[in-house]
Parts: structure tokens; C-alpha cells; sequence
């Protein structure tokens, strides 16, 4: 009997010493967890620093890393830049003359003239305009072969493209004229159809081609130089054009000079119309305006 009370009593102390001794353990393991993701983070933090401080010494992988976590295939993001200018020039803008490499006619020589004399004008635009030199050679070129194509004086062409934009190809007026020749665009809209749309007002070829179309359309019609240019600048149905085609008969008579070899300075103001007379209306038959002749005319 004494012995099965000294085992009860030696259970109940077992049982009484087991709450103290989990709990002791437990005291230890949560410490040993906590140490543990004490040094976790330590280590953790340490490599974030690593890691910084090799990106910023190395942009070049701080970019591939986030190319890496930003990818998106197949999806760019395209900038919306102006074309450059010989990616315009060198668009499709009407077809060229099927005959360009047809032996030269002695009109159309004396419409192209010499190697040399497109050298000469392309020399004074550039300078007269601060257009580049390859830029301007481009836009000359073009005029050139557009008034070998329709029989006009290209001189004449680009008499009216300095007058109506300063040979800037993205010119546009507030009544919605645009480009090189100052088209309106809206209105002449079917003589762009050929050349991709109304977009293509733009582009400094088709541009200059339909331009000179109007243009030559207009003197055919007006029966003068004068009256062409009148009706090219919006003022037939009034008195005067304000000076508009003595403006570019100077430039003309001035591209003519320098044509020919002379030294024109490329600092003269373009005449307004109060300095200027206008220019009788002279029949196109006669082919000339002011006694200068007029190429194609």
C-alpha cells in the first residue's frame, strides 16, 4: 500500500513538472526562430545592398533587369517623329515621266539646263533660304524634272516655292494651304489621289508636281503670267493680288541672273508691292512678262 502511494505521489510530481519543462522548451525554440530570422534579414538586407550598389556601378544591368521583368512581346512603342526628308523625296509621288531616259528634245535641254546652272541656283537657295545643301539640291532637282515633265520654266516653279513657304516643305498656312507650293490640299484633292491621298500633300515631290500643275493650269487659262499667278494666290476676283506676282517675278528674274553665272546677293528683300509696278498681262503666246522670257510658255 505505501509503495502504491510513493509511485502515485512520484506520478503526480512527473505530471506537475512536464507543464514547467514544455513551456522552457518552447521559450527556447520560439527564441532560436526568432534569432534565425534575425540573421535571415541581416543577410537578406547585406545582398539588397550588394545587389544596389553593382546596379548602380553597372547601369547596363540595371536596364537588362528591368527590360527582363518589363518584357512585352511582340509589343513596341513606336515614336511619332517628322520623316526625314529624303525618306519623303524618295516616296512614290506620281510616277516619273516614262521618257526620263529619252534623248533630251532642245525644249526640254533649255528647260534643264546645265549641270552646272542647277549647281548655281541650288548654291543661292541653300544659302538665300538656310536650307541644307543636300536638302535644297533634292527640292531643285525635283522642279527641274517636274518642268521638263509639264513644259514649264522650273525657274518659275521655284520663283513660287520661295514666295509662298521658304522652300519649307511642312509649311502650312491658317487657311489650310500646304507644303513647298502652298497646295490647297482640300481643294485640289483629286490631283492627290494618284499619289497616295491627301496625306501625301506632304511630300515635297508630289507637292511641287501638283503645284506646278495648278499653276501651269492657271496661266494657260489666264492668259499671262500675271493672271496665272493671280489666280495661284486666291485673287482673281479681285483688283489687285497685293504685290504677290511682282514678289515672284523678282525671285524669278533673280534665279534667272544667277542661272547665268552673275553674282546676285542672296541677302535682297523680296519686293513688296509697293516697291514694284505690276507686270502687264502679256499673252502666252508671246511668252514673256516684262520682257523675261519664260520657259515652256
Amino acid at each position: 500500500m505505501i509503495n502504491s502511494n510513493t509511485g502515485a505521489i512520484s506520478f503526480a510530481r512527473l505530471m506537475a513538472r512536464q507543464p514547467a519543462a514544455w513551456i522552457s522548451t518552447t521559450r527556447i525554440s520560439a527564441k532560436g526562430v526568432l534569432t534565425t530570422a534575425q540573421h535571415t534579414l541581416t543577410v537578406v538586407g547585406v545582398t539588397a545592398l550588394v545587389v544596389m550598389a553593382v546596379l548602380f556601378v553597372r547601369p547596363d544591368l540595371a536596364k537588362a533587369l528591368s527590360n527582363s521583368l518589363n518584357h512585352s512581346p511582340d509589343v513596341e512603342a513606336v515614336a511619332v517623329t517628322a520623316p526625314p526628308l529624303t525618306a519623303l523625296m524618295e516616296a512614290p509621288a506620281a510616277s516619273a515621266p516614262a521618257s526620263a531616259a529619252a534623248p533630251l528634245t532642245a525644249e526640254e535641254k533649255a528647260l534643264l539646263g546645265t549641270q552646272k546652272q542647277q549647281q548655281w541656283v541650288t548654291t543661292w537657295l541653300s544659302k538665300r533660304y538656310r536650307v541644307a545643301g543636300d536638302a535644297a539640291n533634292m527640292l531643285v532637282s525635283t522642279a527641274y524634272l517636274t518642268a521638263r515633265e509639264i513644259k514649264l520654266d522650273p525657274l518659275l516653279i521655284l520663283a513660287v516655292m520661295s514666295i509662298e513657304s521658304g522652300l519649307n516643305p511642312f509649311a502650312e498656312s491658317p487657311v489650310g494651304a500646304q507644303g513647298l507650293m502652298q497646295v490647297m490640299s482640300k481643294v485640289h484633292h483629286e490631283k492627290f489621289q494618284d499619289m497616295g491621298g491627301l496625306q501625301a500633300a506632304l511630300n515635297p515631290v508630289a507637292n511641287i508636281r501638283v503645284g506646278a500643275l495648278i499653276l501651269k493650269d492657271y496661266v494657260t487659262r489666264g492668259g499671262s503670267v500675271e493672271a496665272g499667278l493671280k489666280s495661284y494666290v486666291g485673287a482673281a476676283a479681285f483688283e489687285t493680288d497685293d504685290g504677290y506676282g511682282s514678289k515672284v517675278m523678282a525671285e524669278y528674274n533673280r534665279l534667272k541672273q544667277v542661272s547665268a553665272g552673275k553674282k546676285v546677293p542672296t541677302t535682297n528683300p523680296v519686293m513688296t508691292a509697293s516697291a514694284t509696278k505690276p507686270a502687264a498681262p502679256v499673252a502666252v503666246a508671246d511668252k514673256s512678262v516684262n520682257d523675261t522670257q519664260i520657259a515652256g510658255l
